[in-house]
């Protein structure tokens, strides 16, 4: 699957290292040669990647500097920071299972590619296709780049947080947190586990170790949260957070054992960051409505992006926001980086908590309460423009938001449609007050777009 953020696919069938060696080429000649940042999540695929990957990098005249296993948000600060560095590429697919693997491109900034440069990255891949080494190179002469291997990448990451004017470590340590993480054997373990440490917390590790071996769901959805949830409570911990193999998203678990949904890590991220800087707010359109409850309270605007890291930091960027993110758990902070980044997002709940003086459940219980639920269809091929036409035509006299795929405003919530960015199905949402009402939205939803696929098929 290509997309303007990169390519992603299955090791070994859709995603070959003569593949990747090329995908990689192609973004070094995009660059112009120079720096580039590398780092892999823990899939036990990461090697057989990451060697593709320099290949095709220095082959082009790129230099690269690998900072082995790290969290998404921290190569992309590595990016930012180093002033040498041309763009940057984390070797994860995310939230998809083990076999999956993809290549995220990042400009020098520490941005995901925007729709223009990833389609530059595309058309210098499919013309240079099949990939050729340049002449001067295959001679023996010209410019092969360099590679480098760093260690200690999350230090830096870590002072980027602790020297953050909204953090004051002194206060959290005095605190003494009780705090359980499951990083779900990921690149974000290690991080997360090392920033609690130096914020005074006691931490109670689930699959911290980056082993690769994903024992539950690797999305932090509520339903894969069964052991975080026990831990929280087998250890009276005072909260829990959960991760995705890259460290970019953030669920949590309240002091009761109860997962609050990842919508609201934003959602509290957001309140706390205004309350100190009221401000512009961005969040892409699957996002809960909480989000906008909490700016009115502060008298500040929200602008909805389409879904997408890039999309949503473009946003930031011209509006000039103060806090961002999306519903998946993304919690964007511009004052460290425009990136989603799970460890951020813990430093500000935290620092939430320790001024606030009250337990994860009474924070989290002062926030607008909705109930979202989310599910997927898997489609064949090319099919999903054709639904979204036919759904369409069937909602006729409601408020439809088309930018992204198709979001309806109904009357005691919303509905959204839209293929996934990087997996071959319909991701449907619905959201409303109550539970009742969101099911009522969600089955709705799904039992007409049923109807159409079996129409479609005949």
């Amino acid at each position: 699957m290509i997309s303007v953020a990169g390519i992603r696919g299955i090791v070994g069938e859709s995603l070959t290292p003569d593949i990747v060696t090329r995908y990689a080429a192609a973004f070094g000649t995009w660059l112009g040669g120079g720096l580039v940042i590398l780092g892999t999540d823990s899939r036990p695929s990461r090697d057989i990647v990451k060697q593709a990957a320099v290949a095709g990098l220095t082959a082009v005249g790129c230099d690269v500097q690998d900072l082995r296993i790290a969290a998404t948000p921290t190569i992309q600060l590595w990016v930012e920071k180093t002033q040498a560095a041309r763009g940057g590429i984390a070797l994860t697919a995310s939230h998809n299972p083990v076999e999956w693997n993809a290549l995220k491109l990042f400009d020098r900034n520490g941005f995901f590619l925007d729709a223009e440069q990833g389609l530059a990255v595309q058309d210098i891949f499919q013309k240079e296709t099949p990939f050729i080494f340049p002449p001067t190179i295959v001679g023996g002469i010209g410019k092969v780049g360099t590679y480098q291997a760093l260690d200690d990448p999350n230090r830096l990451h870590i002072d980027a947080i602790l020297e953050c004017s909204m953090i004051r470590a002194d206060m959290i340590r005095d605190r003494r947190f009780k705090v359980a993480v499951d990083a779900v054997g990921g690149a974000g373990g290690p991080l997360v586990v090392r920033l609690l440490d130096a914020l005074g917390c006691q931490v109670f590790p689930i699959d911290c170790e980056p082993t690769g071996q994903f024992r539950r769901n690797p999305e932090p959805l509520p339903e894969a949260l069964s052991e975080l949830c026990r831990e929280v409570t087998t250890q009276d911990a005072d909260i829990g957070f959960a991760l995705d193999p890259d460290g970019d998203r953030l669920a949590v678990v309240d002091n009761t054992g109860k997962p609050v949904g990842e919508e609201y890590s934003v959602v509290a991220a957001a309140d706390f960051v205004l309350r100190k800087r009221p401000g512009p707010v961005v969040v892409n359109l699957s996002t809960t409505q909480a989000v906008e409850d909490i700016a009115a309270n502060y008298g500040v605007p929200v602008y909805r992006s389409l879904v997408g890291e890039s999309h949503v930091a473009k946003e930031m960027a011209r509006v000039n926001a103060v806090i961002g993110g999306e519903g998946n758990g993304g919690v964007m902070f511009p004052e460290i980086h425009i990136a989603r980044d799970a460890a951020v997002g813990i430093a500000l709940i935290l620092q939430s908590l320790a001024e606030g003086g009250q337990t994860s459940s009474e924070l989290f219980s002062t926030f607008p309460q909705y109930v979202m639920l989310k599910e997927r269809i898997l489609l064949p091929e090319g099919a999903a423009p054709g639904i979204l036409s036919e759904l369409r035509v069937r909602w006729t006299g409601v408020d439809v938001d088309t930018r992204d795929g198709l979001k309806c405003r109904m009357p005691h919530g919303w509905i959204q449609i839209r293929p996934s960015n990087t997996e071959p199905i319909l991701r449907v949402f619905a959201e409303a007050a109550s539970s009742e009402q969101a099911h009522e939205y969600l089955e709705n939803s799904l039992a007409l777009i049923r109807s159409i696929m079996s129409q479609q098929a005949l």
